[in-house]
This record gives C-alpha cells, structure tokens and sequence, in this order.
C-alpha cells in the first residue's frame, strides 16, 4: 500500500481536503498519514483539530507553529518552528508521497522539509492567481517542488506547464469545492438560526475578509471602510467570520468584535465549520469579502459575491462575483447591485468556471495508479513560450 500523507493547517484548506481524506482513508491501495498544524491547533482560531477527529480521522502527528503575533517577523518565525516539526514528522511517518493543497506558510514549510527529505509530493490548487497576498509566490513555488499536479481548470493546467510541469504529470480534476457541496448535507434556514443562534434578518449578508497580504499597513482602513459600509445598511443581519492567521490578522479581529459587540444584527464565528458556512452561503444573501470561498464555493450554490479589493485579483471567475475597491461608497454601491432583484434572478443561470463536481474520485483514482519510483527527479518541460524568450 501507499503510505499518503496529508497535512492542513487551516478549516477553510481542510473543507476542502475532506472527502480527499476520507477516500484516501477508504482505499484498498492506499495507507492515510495525517498530520494537523498551524490553526487547527490554536484555541484562538476554534481549536479545529478535535473537528477533524469528530469527523472520524486519527490525527498522526500534530505540528505546533503558531506564535502569538501576526507581524512578518513572528509569521517567518513560525515557519521556522513548522519546518522543524515537520522534518521530525516526516522522518518517523516515512511516507511515500505528500499530499497538499494550497498556497499557505505552514503548506510551504511541509513541502520544503518534505523535499529535503526526499518525498514526492501531490498540490492540489496549483496555477492559479491572487496577485494581492504572498500566497501567490507560495503556491508556484509549491509547484515547483511538487512531482504531481491537481489542477482546477484547463487555464490553471496550463499555466502549472508553463512553469515547466511536464504535462503528463499535470491533472485537470476540477474544484475541490463542488464536491464538499455535493457531500454535504446542508442544514435548512430555520434549523441554521437555530444551530448559530442567530435571528435571520430581512436580508442577510455573510462576511469573511483577510488582509491583503503584499499591502503594508492597510488592514485597519480596509477593514474601517468595510464596516463603515456595512454599517450603514438597514434591516440586515450580519455574519462574519474570523479571518486566517495572517500577517497584520489581528487588527481586523479586533475591529470585527468591536463591530459585534455594538450591533445586534451581526454576529462573528471563530469557526463555523463545513456545514454551516456552506449553509449560510446557501441562505444568505450574498458573500462579502476576500475570501476565495466566494470564488469557488458560492458560484456552485448560486450565491452571490462581494470579492473587495486586490487578495483575489487573478482568479477565474463566475458572473456572479462583483469586484470592487475596498471603499465604502464602492462597496455600498457593490451590495445595492447584489440585492438587486436583476442580479438576484441571473444567480440561477450561473455557470461554474471550477466544474461540476468529481475532483475527489479523480485524485483518489491518480494516487491509486501512478506508480511512485523514480518520480522526484523531473525535466523542465519548455513551452514554445519559454523556447522563445531564450
């Protein structure tokens, strides 16, 4: 049998991983290695590792990383301590391939110690754009370390082989998110409220925004201007959730709690979980923020978006996701045309740039058939693009 491991290190990267883990789990041909780090195991951020087990997984090894500070210094410190975890991780699993997603420090940390150590290694998510945040850098320079590629669209594809993948090594599965949505059972409105213990409004908004990562010191106005809009909505009810554990993240949890704590109509979540943030993009009535689950997950339910500013700029996206500045007029302007009874009725004939589901059992089929030997070593595969500008 194959000895895969995975790793995720944040709720949002491990919703997606799910049913990946749970086929790898259920294999006849493959052995599951799990290993949890950076937010799964802080209380700040919902302490989501017992979810995992909840969820029927036996955790293999816990990587601790995250420090109390979100300042560049602190961030590049806890990637020094996750590299380290990882080395001792990897060396006592002694698995046959890693399996990431992503574009994360701590997934960065994972694939480094993992290529020093001389495992191949699996990224799902590869090839694609957000031009706002270091992300960006993090996830081609995962692929470059990687020796199998799971890509979500053809374009994504060919920009992981203009990278120099050899196209055969290249797989175009489709999003992940699609299929969380397919698995999941999703709560209806009444039992939602009930779970969150949170009255719907007239209309209502769910909201998740992150700094935007390659900006200094713009998180505070961002945020500001955000709430400043939001704000000014009447009869709306308000459902944030916590941003990631990212560089300059806490000032935009503080100003979130204070915003909560002086509206009735808005509640904030640490974590909300698979079921239930899926469910309140079902219910409510658009996504507002940053997050790309506004770009991959809301499409496939119909949902609307608010994507603000520059985190996500790159990304392929459904017509049903509205940019704009991060500004309060812009935004206000954004949610008037999101609410809108014209933009409301186009949400049902949405088409999906990230597919129709099926992305697990093609990574699952991959992992089972491809034979692993001789695979670290690789060739830089030059496209006529790369041939031309020698």
């Amino acid at each position: 049998m194959k000895k895969i491991c995975v790793v995720t290190g944040t709720r949002a990267e491990y919703g997606l991983l799910r049913w990946v883990i749970d086929s790898i789990q259920s294999s006849e041909m493959l052995e599951l290695h799990l290993v949890v780090t950076g937010m799964h195991l802080s209380p700040e951020f919902g302490m989501t590792a017992e979810a995992i087990q909840a969820d029927g997984f036996k955790i293999d090894k816990r990587v601790e990383m995250l420090m109390s500070s979100d300042s560049s210094v602190g961030i590049s410190k806890s990637m020094g301590l996750a590299m380290i975890g990882f080395a001792d991780a990897f060396a006592e699993l002694n698995p046959d391939l890693l399996l990431i997603l992503g574009d994360r420090f701590e997934i960065f940390a994972a694939a480094s110690a993992a290529m020093i150590a001389r495992i191949p290694i699996a990224h799902i998510h590869g090839g694609e754009i957000t031009e706002g945040a270091f992300d960006d850098a993090i996830r081609h320079s995962i692929t470059k370390m990687s020796h199998l590629h799971f890509v979500a669209t053809e374009e994504y594809r060919n920009r992981v082989i203009q990278l120099g993948e050899c196209p055969d090594r290249v797989n175009c599965v489709g999003g992940l998110g699609v299929d969380v949505i397919k698995r999941t059972q999703l709560l209806g409105k009444k039992e939602l409220q009930s779970d969150i213990d949170f009255e719907f409004k007239a209309r209502n908004l769910l909201v998740t925004f992150n700094p935007v990562t390659l900006e200094k010191n713009t998180s505070a106005s961002h945020i500001d201007e955000l709430l400043l809009a939001l704000g000014s909505l009447a009869g709306t009810g308000l459902i944030f959730t916590m941003p990631n554990a990212d560089t300059d993240g806490r000032i935009v949890m503080q100003k979130i709690k204070e915003f909560c704590d002086k509206n009735t109509h808005a509640k904030v979540f640490e974590s909300l979980g698979q079921q239930r943030y899926l469910s309140c993009i079902q219910h409510t009535d658009g996504v507002v923020g940053n997050s790309s689950s506004g770009l991959l997950e809301a499409p496939a339910l119909n949902t609307g978006t608010i994507n603000i500013g520059d985190r996500q700029k790159g990304r392929l996206k459904a017509s049903s996701v509205i940019d704009c500045k991060p500004e309060r007029d812009e935004i206000r302007r954004a949610i008037d045309q999101l609410f809108s009874d014209n933009f409301q009725s186009s949400l049902k004939m949405i088409e999906n740039p990230y597919g129709h589901g099926g992305a697990t059992e093609r990574i699952c089929e991959i992992l089972e058939k491809k034979p692993l030997h001789n695979i670290l070593k690789k060739s830089f595969f030059d496209t006529p693009i790369t041939l031309k500008n020698r």
